[in-house]
């Protein structure tokens, strides 16, 4: 669990580093007791305003966690992302949290995996590493995947630019149809920003994209892949679920996420 965490948060910094020198980007890091706070005054989205480390170190306390809801107010951001470990806040947190002013919201599934069989890539797009050249349409179909607002997609682009994220994309001719990056530190490979365009949906471009990412991760030495979505509930079809599944991950936590109760 804690490599997981330790390997997202590294991960997320390190996208943060470059986004935050794009000019479109308003995005900031504070830290309030173990907890890092991820805000930005011009993106909604929870993928970018979150809070992560939280019980990393110390047990929290009601004043840290008001101090962490108000650091978000006071920057006009409603709602974001309390990444919650049951096991590092001790018997009582329900309570604690829900005192300090937040509720429960849909969790997040971490998954990992080791060496091992990598899918075949069942695909009629090809698939290969992009450098600058790609960045704006790499942005473009994250961007439309997850709802982020157009003024954010700079920010997104800079992770192309990353020389610690290896981004690919699948591509139907010269058309790009899918993207995912790979992240690694310290021998744990973390998968992230997979995305397919409309257009090309059921072809294999996510999973392709993903089986490419395992074998990149395996080949330079990871002993561990690690990838998140959101956790199973009736109703949503869990096409990511299912996919993550089928190349080898197994279902390795469930993170809670609680946010402000007013949002």
């Amino acid at each position: 669990m804690r490599y997981s965490e330790t390997t997202e948060q590294h991960a997320l910094r390190s996208w943060f580093d470059s986004a935050s020198s794009s000019q479109h980007c308003e995005w900031s890091l504070t830290s309030v007791g173990d907890a890092q706070c991820f805000v930005s005054t011009t993106e909604s989205s929870i993928l970018v305003n979150r809070v992560l480390g939280l019980g990393s170190t110390d047990q929290p306390t009601a004043d840290q966690l008001t101090d962490i809801r108000e650091l978000y107010s006071k920057a006009g951001v409603s709602r974001f992302f309390l990444h919650v470990l049951p096991d590092r806040l001790g018997p009582d947190y329900e309570q604690l949290l829900q005192a300090a002013g937040y509720k429960r919201h849909r969790g997040w599934m971490k998954f990992s995996r080791g060496a091992g069989d990598i899918g075949p890539i069942t695909t009629d797009l090809s698939i290969r590493q992009i450098g600058p050249e790609h960045a704006a349409d790499f942005a473009s179909i994250v961007g439309d995947a997850f709802d982020f607002g157009s003024n954010f997609q700079p920010a997104i682009a800079a992770v192309v630019d990353n020389p610690n994220w290896h981004v690919y994309m699948s591509f139907d001719g010269n058309t790009p149809a899918g993207t995912g990056a790979l992240y690694m530190s310290d021998g744990i490979g973390y998968l992230d920003f997979g995305a397919t365009h409309p257009d090309f949906r059921r072809r294999g471009a996510q999973s392709g994209v993903l089986n490419t990412r395992i074998r990149i991760a395996l080949d330079a030495g990871c002993t561990s892949i690690v990838t998140m979505t959101g956790e199973a509930v009736p109703g949503d079809a869990q096409h990511s679920y299912s996919n993550i599944q089928k190349a080898g991950f197994e279902e390795s936590y469930l993170r809670e996420n609680w946010i402000p109760a007013g949002s």
